[in-house]
Order: structure tokens, then sequence, then C-alpha cells
């Protein structure tokens, strides 16, 4: 038979053999050695490079994204001045301008390989503006990107008024997570408080909790044992995800050694989210500043999963970025000493195979036959190189459709002395 795809001489995450891989129908039909002896409508000679499930963001604000200086910018780079702009900006939001800034940020990641995100949307407004504006979204990108919501209650669920209301509300409407922010919660009891009607509302609606959950210098700050708790309690296992933990940084070790046996028990998911952690983090700080992102070498060494998110991305809480996963990964590699070489391919994880069971999206995720046949092509051999480089995303595709293409820079040396043009590829020509 004749496939719609094949992709040829592929290399696939730590596997050391080349293969051929074959798509039908929005498939992976047949991966094999040698798939020689069958056609395809395309054709693609992948010629050792890199092919990859696609790159997964578990963690972002999709309501807030592309908003850098509306009304004023972040002076002081804390946590608490982004949120107080947040909560002016978010007084002009309009169901547009949401549509608008969501779908140009959504456009850019899928350009750079990733077709699942997970965004957490402001739920601390008795209109929904913006949850309404992503509901609509996620419809809209269906062709070329997975979107989860997130019922976030930004200002608190017991500290804004009406928050137990409006949090029902959003799941009604149709969020597809349960989220909570129990730290900034006014008192240490409204906290837990926080946490517990989170667990109430995923049962009542059968959905997954994903909670910011001590997103503070504060080494007193320990609400992420309260949901580790309660997941015991409610028998939750694996459907929980504590996001951000950077008070895990300034715990003592022996506290720390027990909260994370007790994740690793209770199956909590952990999402790190490298560039806002190690910006907003550390700012009380004078010298040695803490680096503001938590325990992600520790948590996996326990056997806990730990994914990454973009998190913000030219908002009043991080002036930068453009929604690159891989860059992401490559920041958390530097920051959480994870240079060793099998650590560098773990690494790759947090945005791939991590990520999707966080996201519990594993049975139609990977590159197998039967799945869904959403993948990208790397410029690069394999991890290492990836996360060295950060290279084009050269093909990117979705259910067996091409999403998006990109054209890698080409860099030329011209000598002195009029000899012949070199390229510069950034990889080793020793002999």
């Amino acid at each position: 038979m004749q496939y719609d795809v094949i992709i040829r001489h592929a290399r696939l995450h730590r596997q050391p053999e080349l293969v051929d891989i074959a798509i039908q129908d929005g498939q992976f039909a047949r991966i094999a050695r040698d798939l020689s002896s069958v056609t395809a409508a395309r054709e693609i000679d992948a010629a050792g490079r890199l092919l990859s499930p696609p790159f997964i963001d578990a963690h972002v604000h999709l309501d807030a994204v592309l908003t850098l200086g509306q009304p004023r910018y972040n002076q002081s780079g804390t946590l608490l001045e982004g949120i107080q702009i947040w909560s002016e900006r978010k007084q002009s939001l309009t169901h547009e301008d949401v549509r608008r800034r969501a779908l140009e940020e959504i456009r850019w990641e899928v350009a750079q390989g990733t077709l699942h995100i997970r965004s957490h949307v402001d739920a601390c407004d008795p209109d929904l503006t913006a949850l309404r504006a992503l509901l609509e979204v996620r419809e809209e990108v269906r062709d070329m990107c997975d979107l989860q919501l997130v019922a976030f209650p930004q200002d608190g669920i017991l500290s804004f008024p009406g928050g137990r209301e409006l949090m029902r509300r959003a799941m009604e409407l149709g969020c597809d997570v349960v989220g909570g922010i129990p730290h900034y919660e006014w008192t240490r009891d409204m906290g837990v408080e926080d946490v517990h009607y989170a667990f109430a509302l995923a049962k009542e609606f059968n959905r997954d909790i994903d909670c910011h959950c001590d997103e503070t210098d504060d080494p007193l700050s320990r609400f992420t044992e309260v949901m580790a708790a309660d997941t015991i309690e409610q028998s939750w296992q694996g459907r929980v995800t504590a996001s951000h933990c950077t008070a895990m940084h300034s715990y003592d070790n022996a506290y720390a050694f027990k909260l994370i046996g007790l994740l690793a028990r209770a199956q909590v998911n952990v999402v790190a989210n490298p560039f806002d952690n190690v910006v907003l983090q550390g700012r009380f700080d004078s010298y040695p500043k803490r680096r503001g992102i938590t325990r992600v070498k520790e948590l996996l060494a326990s056997g806990v999963n730990v994914a990454l998110g973009h998190d913000s991305i030219m908002d009043p809480w991080f002036p930068m970025g453009r929604g690159d996963m891989l860059a992401a990964a490559q920041l958390a590699l530097y920051l959480c000493h994870m240079s060793g070489y099998e650590e560098i391919d773990a690494v790759f994880d947090l945005i791939t195979a991590n990520a999707a069971k966080t996201l519990r999206i594993q049975d139609r995720y990977g590159i197998e036959e039967g799945k869904p046949a959403d993948f990208l092509l790397l410029d690069a051999p394999n991890a290492f190189e990836a996360l060295r480089l950060l290279p084009a995303r050269l093909h990117v595709f979705k259910r067996g459709r091409e999403v998006a293409t990109t054209t890698p820079a080409h860099s030329v040396l011209h000598r002195q002395d009029g000899s012949d043009d070199q390229s510069v590829t950034y990889r080793p020509q020793l002999q």
C-alpha cells in the first residue's frame, strides 16, 4: 500500500538505531528499521535527526500573555507587584482582547513544536470574561493544539468575594481542571480550606486538580503537604498537580525529605516553571540569592513525576519569552544542576513524557503504532544536542497533518584573505 507520509532515517529519543515511520489516516501505522519496500504520497528524509513526540506546556496563563507594560511595568520584579498590575489590567479585559492574544501565543508555541497546553485562567472576575474567551479558543485551535483550561482563583477562593461561587461557575462552564492558590489566602487556615474546597469541587465534577502551591520563598509556607494528604484521603492519586512549589528550595533538608516521600506516595505531579521561578523568587535576598526553583532533581530521584511550564510570556510577571518549551527545559538543566549525560535525557522528558503523564494523555501520546501522528522533527541528532543548540523545529505534525515548518538559520564565515566561505554549524568539527 501507499501511505500518506513516511519519515525515513529518523532517530527516536533514547533509541540508538534509526527508524522509518509510516503515517496513515492521522496515525502512526508502522515503525521499523527499514520500510524501503513501501512508498508514500510524501516522504521526508530525517537524515538521522531527532523525531520527538510534541512538546507540552504544562503550565501557562494564556489570559495574561502579551500584556507587558499594560498599564505599567513590574519595576520590583516581584510576584506580588505582578499580581497587582494584573488586577489593574484585567479591569479592561474584553472577549476579543483575550482571544486575540491567546491565539497569537498559541501560534508561537505550535510553531515551536508544542501541541498540548494546560492554561490557567483567572476566575476572580464576576463576568468570567477571560474564561469565556478561552473556552472559545479551545475549540478554535483543536486542529493544531489540544488545550486544557484550569479554573484559577488568582486572588484566592476564600479571600476574594464570591470566590467559591465563581469557581463553581467556571467548572459548570466547562473548565477541565480545578485550580487553587492556598499560599495567597489571607491566613494559614484559609489556605488549608482553599485546598479542601478544590478537592471537593474536583470530586463533584470528576476533574483533575492543579493548584499553584507554595509559590514563595517563605519556608513556613507548607500547603503542598496538605495537597498530598488530601490526595491520599480522597483517593485522587495521579490526578493532582502541585505547581511551582518554590518554597521547597527554602525548606530545611529534613522536612523536604519527608515531603518528597509523601508526594511520591500520593503520586502528586509537580510542575516547575523555570523562567518565572528564577525571576520572581529570591527578590528579598541580598547575597547569596536563592535560585527560586523547586527541587526537581531530588523529586525525580524519589519517583515524583515532574514536568515544566513556560508560565508567563511578556506579561506583568515575566517580560521575556516566546513560548519555547525547549528553552524552558534548557534553563531547568542549568538551574537544577542536571548536566550529567543521562540527566540531560531526563530533562528532555520534562517537556515530553513526564508532561504527558501530568496532563493524563499518555494513552494518545508518543511515537507508537496506533497512536495519533503528533510529532516534531528537530534539526539535531539527539536530546543532548537539542538542549544545547535549541535548534529549528523543521516539521511539526498534528494527527498526520503538517501544521508548522521552520527553515533553520545558516551562518557563513567570510575570510579576509578571500579564501572560500565557511559554513558555521555550531557543532564540533574535530578530527
